[in-house]
């Protein structure tokens, strides 16, 4: 995927174009990085190896199939920011894919990371499981692969997890202590070898006042101030019940968590009741009951949930919503998109609150995280789980006297949407939306402000919705423009389609060749669009749109002229890929045109595809 990104870009050392390759790395570790190329073309592009450098501290990070690369843009006051939205870190047996973006010196060097997503890892517990090791219990393999297979997922070390196991039936034993094992190969080790007990009676309330008073005790290793966590795994109901409820409160005393694992096998085989079982698993975990208590109907599939027990576990704290558990900014994907306006950076964060989205806005002193409700713009909206997957693009516009800033959703009600805002202190305050008019269009998906005039206020919005489907039944795309008024309402001006003005081209779609299965024919254009400095000399800026599905994937660009306050509704040049479609394929996927790179005098433009990218140069005729 080299060539996805482009920008121009220049420092002390020379003119560089700088290429996102978000794939890099692949198929050993794709990490995804940046290259430099010199402008010249005299040299080779060189990696940056950001990925490297791009790092948080106290985490576990995971930095395959990050994507670092797939945004990158550049700083107005120096240096640029490149980002791998896919970038997780792991908690537990869990990955919490957070993003990170990389803040780059003008020298290349990496400054600083931004991962506004990470949270504070909950590994640092201590966990006693307490195991049911009875006569009923069978088979015992079954036990030790859901053992095995819980522990495995847990990052074991005195300063992470500390995991001790007993185990009960008649008596009660303790297989390890919490200070035992320092690493997960050496419990596992051990997990291995525990053979069962046996016995014909079930001390269930004896095993976990055995753990609490005995197995959660420093001398074995318990540590102050460390969350306490108790899982019972057992498949009968306790000879001891009597007891269970003093055993509990003393639980509840010593703030310890606990976790109830019903397996229904004894029961089931001898056609049995399960409901006392049920309730006296129920009755020793903790509230919530839904998040704490699981059953399983015979061992063979008990380690079929020992994935989801670690997960509970090591949960990430998450809002919880009519007895629903729902994601925040554990999987935001920070830094889908970003934008570096006058007053904040921004950074899209289309995974927020369960992909609904979010923009997170960033100065040096302060980070603003909008919750879920701050872009709802009708009281409905508030309970309706949207996925809109707002923060999918964002940028900025100029207007007398302040600046207004803009995020697309273009899953929004299918149809997609924008809302424009601006920010009062730390509030968020939406001052229009605009919406798609087309199912699956993604309006919205890529959005470009331009100053035509060059007097440092916006003049319009261009808004892409590259899956737009046109007479032919193809991905065809389509572009609106909006003027941006004095009190920042933006009224509809016109829209742009691929092949609405130059009607030769509607015979190559026609006749497009799917080379994959369920792959799009169409164009797709809008999936880029680019503000390039004046490129004709006219005195007024110019836009620049890609549309690289069109000729069976090659791809090509179309050049806008602006005109007064507005670009004109022909296109002044069709930029086909003049190349064969393999090689490099999308030719338009990513422009950027503000700097002149070869001295003449005459901005030049930069155009990638996958797998390249190639510089254009103005000729005035």
């Amino acid at each position: 995927m080299f060539g996805y990104t482009v920008q121009q870009f220049e420092n002390e050392e020379g003119k560089w174009v700088l290429i996102g390759s978000p794939l890099e790395g692949q198929p050993a570790r794709k990490t995804g990085d940046v290259y430099k190329c010199p402008a010249n073309g005299q040299s080779k592009c060189i990696k940056i190896n950001l990925p490297k450098y791009t790092t948080i501290a106290n985490v576990t990070e995971v930095k395959d199939n990050m994507t670092m690369g797939s945004t990158l843009v550049i700083n107005p006051n120096g240096g640029f920011m490149a980002c791998g939205p896919l970038y997780a870190y792991r908690c537990g047996s869990l990955h919490y894919t957070t993003g990170i973006c990389s803040n780059v010196s003008s020298k290349f060097q990496v400054l600083n990371s931004i991962a506004p997503g990470v949270q504070e890892c909950t590994t640092q517990l201590d966990l006693v499981i307490v195991l049911d090791g009875s006569n009923s219990v069978f088979p015992w393999h079954s036990v030790s692969t859901f053992l095995i297979k819980l522990l495995s997922g847990m990052d074991i070390s005195p300063t992470q997890t500390q995991v001790g196991i007993v185990q009960y039936g008649a008596n009660v034993t303790h297989e390890f202590n919490l200070n035992t094992h320092s690493t997960t190969k050496s419990a596992l080790d051990a997990a291995k070898k525990i053979t069962q007990l046996k016995g014909d009676q079930t001390q269930t309330a004896h095993g976990i006042e055995t753990a609490r008073a005995e197995a959660f005790s420093e001398e074995r290793g318990a540590r102050k101030g460390v969350k306490k966590v108790m899982l019972v795994v057992t498949d009968g109901e306790s000879h001891d019940g009597y007891k269970l409820p003093d055993v509990i409160a003393n639980c509840e005393k010593d703030g310890i968590e606990r976790y109830g694992v019903a397996i229904l096998g004894y029961y089931n085989r001898g056609n049995i009741s399960t409901e006392k079982l049920i309730n006296e698993i129920i009755s020793i975990a903790s509230d919530p009951k839904e998040k704490h208590f699981f059953n399983v109907s015979d061992e063979f599939v008990l380690s079929t949930i020992a994935e989801s027990i670690g997960e509970r576990i090591f949960a990430l704290e998450a809002t919880t919503e009519q007895q629903t558990v729902s994601f925040e900014m554990e999987m935001s994907q920070s830094g889908f998109s970003a934008h570096y306006s006058k007053d904040w950076v921004m950074l899209g964060a289309v995974g927020a609150y369960d992909w609904n989205g979010t923009v997170v806005m960033m100065k040096s002193d302060d980070v603003v995280t909008p919750g879920n409700n701050s872009f709802h713009t009708r009281t409905e909206d508030k309970n309706e789980p949207l996925a809109a997957y707002l923060g999918y693009t964002v940028t900025s516009a100029s207007v007398k006297g302040r600046e207004i800033y803009i995020a697309g959703q273009p899953r929004y009600n299918h149809t997609g949407q924008v809302i424009i805002y601006k920010m009062q202190g730390r509030d968020i305050n939406i001052i229009d939306t605009l919406n798609g008019e087309q199912i699956g269009s993604y309006f919205g998906s890529i959005l470009t402000t331009v100053d035509i005039d060059g007097d440092a206020i916006s003049d319009i919005l261009l808004v892409g919705a590259p899956m737009f489907m046109g007479a032919e039944k193809q991905e065809q795309g389509k572009v609106y423009v909006y003027s941006i008024q004095e009190v920042s309402i933006f009224s509809y001006l016109c829209d742009l389609e691929t092949f609405k003005h130059e009607m030769s081209l509607e015979p190559m779609n026609q006749t497009c060749k799917q080379e994959a299965e369920n792959e799009p024919c169409g164009a797709r254009f809008g999936t880029a669009i680019a503000a390039v400095t004046d490129l004709n000399l006219d005195g007024y800026n110019d836009v620049a749109i890609g549309a690289p599905l069109e000729g069976d994937h090659r791809g090509a660009v179309y050049i806008y002229h602006g005109s007064g306050k507005t670009i004109r509704s022909d296109y002044a040049q069709r930029i086909p890929s003049g190349g064969d479609g393999k090689t490099v394929k999308f030719f338009g996927q990513s422009i950027d045109g503000k700097m002149d790179l070869n001295g003449d005098g005459l901005t030049d433009v930069t155009i990638g595809g996958l797998g390249g990218a190639s510089l254009f140069w103005y000729v005035l005729m």
